[in-house]
């Protein structure tokens, strides 16, 4: 019986862990959304590598990740929230495209 409440109330922690975790990333969308960016961000180029690292932190080309994003973030000030996809905040970091026509920034 005590086993099965504390398998409860580590369930609940988790769940809301992960509901705060949630909004933190919602709430930075949304202020990369209303900050007016236009294909320049408003980082720092000093902000980069630490964007970076957050945003290469769950991949395993981890090395290339990071080359790539400090490419791009050093270009376009901007790296997109989150660790993949959400590029549509940073227009310079989405449209940013290889030779052959692939992108540019993870």
């Amino acid at each position: 019986m005590a086993m099965a409440k504390l398998l409860c109330i580590l369930l609940l922690a988790v769940l809301g862990i992960s509901m705060v975790a949630t909004q933190v990333m919602a709430k930075e969308a949304q202020y990369h959304l209303q900050s007016g960016q236009n294909g320049q961000g408003s980082l720092k180029s000093y902000q980069c590598p630490s964007q970076c690292s957050r945003r290469c932190s769950q991949t395993q080309y981890h090395k290339p990740c990071m080359f790539y994003c400090q490419k791009c973030c050093a270009k376009c000030l901007c790296v997109p929230p989150g660790y993949y996809g959400n590029k549509a905040v940073c227009p310079c970091y989405n449209n940013w495209k290889t030779k052959s026509g692939g992108p540019k920034c993870p």
